[in-house]
């Protein structure tokens, strides 16, 4: 396993309770294979009675003690979902993590898939992971903790909509969630696996390129640069909930979780394809981290009523607070000015929304600055701050 290759690793979920949906095999499979390296116990809720049993027994040898249960259930009939999460609360109390791994792949044109198909996969691939969340969220709220991780999807696609309109719905109700949990303790994010060559998604791979007019291999190499195996994309999902705080309210990948934890690699030889410019990433990144600074000391400035207006705009921008954002940014000061850069490297996808963040400034500054000499002083400093994510984001991405 990749994993092994970090043994300070071993023990960082020692005594905790993960629930994983969908375990059997695959990816999921490949994450509870690291966290048991990590020391959390796993249930495996699977539909599939004798891959439930195999993982299992695998990963009980694996760990050399009983760290693995299976727990067989369907998951698109809402009675056994509410009969699980009883008898988990019984056996184990709340778990600590929430995993949402289980999906199931429908593919075809909208109006070809058939409506009791649209249906099953409601179920599955949003119905059960709302109704687990909902049966463990008061607990979750009792003790003030808890990790709740849906799997997404990229978004719309053609001939994939009957499957990626409901991942699409676990990252609004992550986002939802988020909102909601804000001055708790329980966290909640949504990962995606990227392209991986699992069984699932070769079938469904296969149908989609035919209609695109492609042979199976010509699409995976069209995509070839965002291919992970089926081991990485799981340690990817496992390392996630070792660092859910930097995660909360986000979208992020598999890739994004084994940047930060070093474990990506995308060469034969482990060595990254792309070397980075410290000498220019550094300089670039405390300038956007000095001007997010001085934005967010201003806007605490402000009175109560145009305070709120503004964060309430910056969260439903970035998708985080103004406050985590700010924390993650000084952060990330620190490491630069030690000459790390690895942490900035695997945040450009939150550099990106900082520069839509501020590209939607320009533009409502637009609207309402009557007084064209400060319009054109404002609009200067507002482009020269998009100049500078630009030019980060050159570096980093």
């Amino acid at each position: 396993m990749l994993i092994v290759k970090d043994d300070s690793l071993k023990k960082a979920l020692d005594g905790k309770v993960i629930l994983l949906t969908g375990g059997g095999g695959g990816i999921g499979l490949e994450a509870a294979k690291a966290w048991m390296h990590m020391g959390a116990r796993v249930i495996i809720a699977e539909v599939d009675r004798k891959k439930g049993i195999e993982a299992e027994t695998n990963l009980n040898m694996l760990a050399g003690r009983r760290l693995a249960e299976f727990y067989q259930i369907d998951l698109s009939k809402e009675e056994e979902v509410l009969s699980m999460a009883e008898v988990i609360e019984e056996r184990y109390g709340c778990p600590d993590v929430i995993f949402h791994n289980a999906t199931i792949t429908p593919m075809g044109a909208v109006d070809e898939v058939d409506i009791e198909i649209w249906d099953k996969s409601y179920a599955v691939n949003f119905r059960a992971p709302l109704l687990l969340t909902k049966q463990f969220l008061p607990a979750m709220k009792s003790r003030d903790a808890g990790v709740i991780v849906f799997v997404s999807s990229s978004g719309a696609a053609p001939y994939m909509g009957a499957y990626e309109v409901f991942k699409t719905a676990q990252i609004e109700l992550s986002n939802t969630l988020c909102g909601e949990l804000e001055d708790t303790g329980i966290v909640t994010f949504s990962i995606g696996p990227g392209l991986v060559k699992t069984c699932t998604a070769m079938k469904a791979i296969e149908l989609v390129s035919d209609r695109m007019g492609l042979s199976t291999e010509e699409f995976y190499q069209m995509n070839d640069k965002h291919l992970l195996g089926v081991e990485e994309a799981g340690l990817g999902f496992a390392l996630s909930v070792l660092k859910p705080r930097k995660y909360n309210g986000q979208e992020i990948s598999s890739i994004q979780a084994l940047m930060d934890f070093g474990f990506y690699e995308d060469t034969e030889d482990g060595k990254s394809k792309r070397v980075y410019n410290h000498e220019r990433i550094i300089p670039l990144a405390l300038e956007v981290i000095d001007v997010y600074k001085e934005q967010y000391k201003g806007w605490m400035e402000r009175n109560v009523f145009e305070r709120q207006w503004v964060l309430r705009d910056f969260k439903k921008t970035l998708g985080i607070s103004a406050d985590q954002f700010s924390n993650h940014m000084i952060g990330l000061e620190k490491e630069l000015e030690k000459g790390k850069v690895d942490g900035i490297i695997s945040c450009s996808e939150e550099i990106q929304k900082l520069k839509g963040y501020y590209e939607r400034q320009y533009q409502l500054l637009q609207g309402y600055e009557k007084d064209p000499v400060k319009l054109q002083e404002h609009s200067s400093t507002v482009q020269q701050w998009i100049r500078g994510v630009d030019d980060l984001l050159e570096e980093i991405r």
